[in-house]
């Protein structure tokens, strides 16, 4: 067939939704490529156009508008043909040019197998997103067809291409809600990665269904019957398993071949909402319904947009897997946001949710971009949100929010807003005060309780899930370490600079640019918030300064000047006690450097500290602050004769001197003596002494000491 008649045929399909202006301007496109891609062949020997216009029919099939089909004809003609942007805005006009540039710049970006390009590319195609989230949707269906003709690629580029459809193209179709293309997706480069698997796959499925066929065909005219019965209108349909799912069930749930295909799978569509719920009861009055298996997807529409009713039944000795929605549902079900340019002429408040629901994640994509640090972590983000297995929660006025399956209060509060995430301090769930780590489960109602000026805690990210969460958390986390790291640093270097008898005051600035210089830096406070973190020390940044920066980084024997460093003990995420000696505020302390971690404080008596001069140099000499209040952990050894009760009354005289236990442990006993270690949080060596003299007045207590690891 001539590819004139191909180009005949697309206009006749689209007939069915465009007007003759409209297509005559698809045809126009269709054209202007034929010529830009004169004598360019594809690998199979095709004539180059066939490509193009195979993407254009993928979108004709989804009723994108005419502006998306132009920008297919044309996706490759900037790329390859040179023809440059502008010549497209003079002949097609500005919006079909800024979508062809669109997917020019995704496909200049091919996804290589570094995770670091791979990840680049993606915060690329969120910006592209961003802008017009059609240049996706003609990406997705170049993707489709390439991957339908990958047969004559190099087996290296095949398995490139078909990893990267499955880890990045497959779930943006199915983020946003198009069905039909992310399953062939996903069979597609199943096939290619593993073309044995497919094919043992595909005859055994091709087998089954041979003889299932009498138990299907009697299942479906019994589901027909009913419907008759009721006078409902319906269709009946049976459901497909695709390869990649039935891989992935066996692979990951260790599911049996014929565990996964005993259940028989129907969809059953139908004109309204209302009959949806009503043949949900006819069928729940043919076959049991199977506990804890029903999902309402039409009341809470899954954040892809995809509504229905799903129902297992058990019947005729087997599983039946029943899903129910409208033709509408079906349309969106398939084809997702596409669905928004097939209604968008008539009055469809699902389609606009639809497109409200994408806009928002997009959004949402677009603000962890530009918390991410580099693209590595972005991607990590962004990967989590990409498959979803979600949970339905409400908030304190009923408002549902669609969050991932283990997501926490603290997920909620992000997906809330930024700002009352960052300032949460605890939750009540269903009314009652429940932990901020707690995984939520559909249907709790979630109320965040928020203090002014609160911040993450660190502990967040080991627990929550939603990558707005992650993102939002380390972003306040580093710029906190940031400022906290300069205060250290400037604290530290002032120390040293005393010791050599001068303040920053009085350093020169061309004194102060030829140490940053030196330093490979590009500010004093980058080479100030390095001191503050460790990697570098402070004393000998104080010595460049003070000799103009010329000297060499070599080690000092010694530090003159001991004058110490104040702390409070609150210094946040760069200020650590030690947990061999666990310093409390009256000890003799001192500070020692840990390489991008900032400074772990221990007694000046602990046997984990250097014992070399040179060793010794390099501690910092500190003192405790006055008006410290914080409470500290110190480890107490006491050993006691064994009495009825004897463990609670140690309690009991910790708690009279207002100390808290964190920890209680026998560690030894015989018949008459025994050992316990226990953790009491205090605020100084008074309070420690007051502690140790009530435990020490109890009777049966032979002796008790600090232990200093």
């Amino acid at each position: 067939m001539s590819a004139q008649a191909t180009v005949e045929g697309l206009a006749t399909e689209l007939s069915s939704y465009l007007d003759t202006h409209r297509i005559n301007q698809v045809r126009r496109a269709y054209y202007y490529a034929d010529q830009a891609h004169e004598g360019q062949m594809r690998r199979s020997g095709d004539r180059y156009i066939t490509h193009p216009l195979a993407v254009a029919r993928i979108l004709a099939d989804l009723k994108l508008d005419h502006q998306s089909l132009m920008a297919a004809m044309l996706h490759d003609v900037i790329e390859d043909t040179g023809i440059p942007k502008d010549a497209l805005s003079d002949q097609f006009g500005d919006d079909v040019a800024e979508l062809v540039d669109g997917v020019s710049k995704l496909t200049q970006i091919e996804f290589r197998s570094r995770a670091e390009a791979q990840a680049e590319n993606f915060q690329k195609m969120t910006l592209a997103m961003a802008r017009d989230i059609r240049v996706i949707l003609v990406k997705l269906a170049d993707r489709l067809h390439n991957m339908r003709t990958l047969g004559p690629m190099p087996y290296e580029k095949r398995q490139r291409i078909a990893n990267e459809t499955l880890d990045i193209y497959a779930p943006i179709a199915n983020r946003l809600g198009m069905h039909s293309i992310c399953t062939e997706l996903e069979d597609l480069g199943f096939a290619a990665l593993y073309p044995m698997r497919s094919r043992y796959i595909s005859k055994a499925v091709e087998k089954l269904r041979g003889s299932h066929r009498e138990i299907i065909d009697d299942i479906r005219d019994k589901l027909q019957e009913k419907l008759e019965e009721r006078g409902m209108p319906g269709r009946i349909l049976g459901r497909e398993k695709h390869m990649n799912s039935i891989y992935n069930k066996m692979k990951f749930k260790q599911k049996s071949f014929h565990e996964i295909m005993d259940v028989y799978a129907f969809r059953i569509i139908t004109d309204t909402e209302d009959d949806c719920y009503r043949i949900l009861g006819a069928v729940h009055s043919l076959y049991k319904p199977l506990p804890g298996r029903f999902k309402d997807y039409i009341a809470m529409p899954k954040a892809n947009g995809y509504q229905s009713l799903h129902t297992t039944l058990f019947g005729m000795h087997v599983n039946i897997e029943i899903q129910i929605r409208t033709e509408e549902m079906e349309h969106i079900a398939n084809n997702g946001i596409a669905a928004h340019w097939m209604y968008k002429n008539e009055s469809s408040s699902e389609t606009h949710v639809n497109q409200l629901r994408v806009d928002r994640w997009v959004k949402g994509l677009m603000e962890m971009r530009e918390r991410a640090d580099d693209s590595l972590e972005f991607i990590e983000h962004v990967k989590v949100d990409l498959f979803p297995d979600e949970i339905y929660v409400f908030t304190p006025k009923g408002k549902i929010m669609e969050l991932p399956s283990g997501a926490t209060p603290v997920d909620f509060a992000y997906a809330i807003h930024t700002d009352i995430g960052n300032a949460t301090v605890a939750c009540r769930i269903n009314r009652n005060l429940g932990s901020l780590s707690q995984p939520l489960q559909s249907g709790q109602t979630v109320e965040v309780i928020t203090a002014p000026g609160a911040r993450p805690n660190p502990a967040w990210l080991s627990f929550v899930v939603t990558g707005k969460a992650r993102s939002s958390i380390r972003h306040v986390l580093k710029n906190q370490k940031r400022a906290e790291s300069l205060d250290l640093g400037k604290a530290l270097l002032k120390k040293s600079l005393k010791g050599f008898g001068t303040s920053l005051s009085k350093i020169g600035d061309r004194q102060i640019d030829a140490v940053v210089k030196h330093n490979q830096v590009s500010s004093l406070d980058d080479l100030v918030g390095d001191i503050g973190l460790g990697n570098r020390m402070a004393y000998l940044v104080a010595r460049q300064l003070v000799s103009g920066g010329d000297e060499e980084m070599e080690t000092p024997a010694a530090q003159p000047g001991n004058s110490p460093v104040t702390i409070r003990g609150t210094e946040g995420l760069l200020v650590r006690f030690a947990s061999c000696c666990k310093p409390i505020p009256g000890d003799p302390v001192v500070g020692v450097m840990d390489s991008g971690e900032g400074m772990v404080i221990h007694s000046d008596t602990c046997s984990r500290l250097p014992e070399d001069d040179e060793g010794r140099a390099r501690l910092t000499h500190l003192k405790w602050a006055k008006d410290i209040t914080d409470e500290f952990s110190v480890e107490l050894r006491v050993e006691l004769e064994r009495q009825r009760g004897v463990i609670a009354e140690v309690a009991n005289a910790v708690a009279m001197a207002d100390g808290n236990i964190e920890r209680i442990n026998v560690e030894e006993q015989d018949a008459r003596l025994g050992v316990v270690s226990l953790v009491v949080h205090v605020n100084g060596r008074r309070h420690l002494a007051r502690v140790m003299r009530r435990i020490r007045n109890i009777r049966a207590v032979t002796h008790i000491s600090r232990i200093r690891r």
